[in-house]
């Protein structure tokens, strides 16, 4: 074979390599151009910090522009509904909590998505704990004592939550039949005017999420009698879990991400791949921790099986409570 025939032919071999090798890179790109990611609450509150620190890591990342596109409204329901509906060539993620993948769906008749059918569980990324604290007004300082005060004072042992059909309401309820304590639920208008009245005295006992209760109980404002962790939280060490208080009692709430079903499996094993080294980042877990959430490393298979637990603990409670929006 002449030189020149064996040139081209290699030439030609090359070339096919050289290509091959872009469309397989192109392939195993977990995003082929901007990722949304969408938050179906206002801009400030934790889920969409969440979004904000992990999108700021995956645009580093995957080389692409990752934009948080808030959607707030009906409780985080209208995003998952408008994320339902994504053709299949758009990169759209959606970051979501219980609320909306949980018990919206056990509670609303006509919720518009089925968090199972209509989404892909992708990685789960942080746990958040619950705490149960009251006002200084109260004289108690533990559990025990305060589960007394209730049994002895049932016309004041109201207890104030964010909102009604919010998880702390129904964690709420749990704490009441697992301490056998009739207890009397009131919703207010976010976790703002619930610290107020608590503070205030006018509400004895409250329970939300642990982030919004510690800097009150830092500064002596109210006192957190219980949390809802399997063990100590580091932000708070010194209040013990409902376990070591003596009830049998634990709940998480968390956050995660979804893809719709309507996106590539592929490509949404490549995006949770990629999340997951991202909540591997020490840097990620630092932004987490500072926010006051717990920083969780999860493959897609560990997700779908949190939630299947998930599902399983909250739902007869929910369904239990008969609790209407």
């Amino acid at each position: 074979m002449q030189a020149s025939s064996l040139l081209r032919r290699f030439a030609g071999i090359a070339l096919l390599a050289a290509i091959g090798a872009v469309a397989t890179g192109a392939a195993a790109q977990p995003a082929d151009g901007p990722l949304r990611i969408v938050v179906g609450y206002a801009p400030g509150g934790a889920t969409d910090r969440v979004a904000r620190i992990v999108g700021d890591k995956l645009s580093a990342k995957l080389g692409v522009p990752v934009v948080v596109d808030n959607k707030p409204g009906a409780g985080g329901r209208l995003a998952a509904q408008q994320v339902k509906a994504t053709p299949a060539g758009q990169n759209v993620l959606m970051v979501a909590n219980p609320a909306v993948m949980v018990v919206a769906p056990l509670v609303f008749k006509d919720n518009g998505y089925d968090p199972e059918r209509d989404f892909v569980p992708v990685s789960h990324v942080n746990d958040y704990e619950f705490a149960l604290s009251v006002s200084t007004a109260v004289p108690v300082r533990e559990l025990p004592h305060l589960l007394a005060w209730m049994r002895a004072n049932p016309d004041k042992a109201n207890v104030g939550v964010p909102a009604t059909g919010s998880l702390p309401h129904f964690f709420g309820l749990m704490v009441g039949e697992k301490a056998k304590v009739q207890t009397q639920v009131v919703g207010y208008r976010g976790s703002a005017p619930l610290m107020t009245d608590l503070i205030g005295g006018q509400v004895p006992i409250a329970v939300d999420t642990l982030d919004v209760v510690i800097p009150q109980h830092q500064a002596g404002k109210v006192r957190i009698l219980a949390m809802s962790g399997t063990k100590r939280s580091p932000f708070a060490p010194e209040v013990p879990t409902f376990k070591e208080a003596g009830l049998d009692l634990v709940g998480l709430g968390w956050n995660a991400f979804f893809a719709p079903a309507t996106m590539p499996r592929d490509k949404v094993a490549r995006l949770s791949q990629a999340i997951r080294e991202v909540m591997q980042d020490a840097d990620t877990q630092r932004r987490f921790k500072e926010s006051l959430m717990t920083p969780v490393v999860s493959t897609q298979e560990q997700t779908a099986a949190m939630l299947k637990a998930y599902r399983a603990q909250w739902a007869p409670v929910v369904q239990k409570s008969g609790y209407q929006p």
